[in-house]
């Protein structure tokens, strides 16, 4: 599961790559998924997060603490 957004829960999507001749070939749509470094105050350390885009930018609107929060409720370990 390497493309997978720990915080939003992306995963890759399937479909087919249709040529011009109308061929229909199996694709996946991968999330833009990065490793991002978040210092986490509450704990004392850095916490190191597989994140889409979105996620990305969930993490600055709602705050690290809120964000970890959500993924442990997940169930995902940090």
């Amino acid at each position: 599961m390497s493309a997978h957004c720990q915080l939003t829960g992306a995963k890759p999507g399937f479909g087919n790559h249709v040529s011009h001749s109308h061929r229909r070939t199996s694709r996946r749509f991968d999330p833009n998924v990065q490793r991002k470094r978040y210092w986490l105050p509450s704990e004392g350390r850095h916490v190191r997060l597989r994140l889409s885009a979105k996620g990305v930018r969930t993490v600055d609107n709602i705050g690290i603490e809120a964000a970890v929060a959500r993924i442990r409720a997940r169930g995902v370990r940090i």
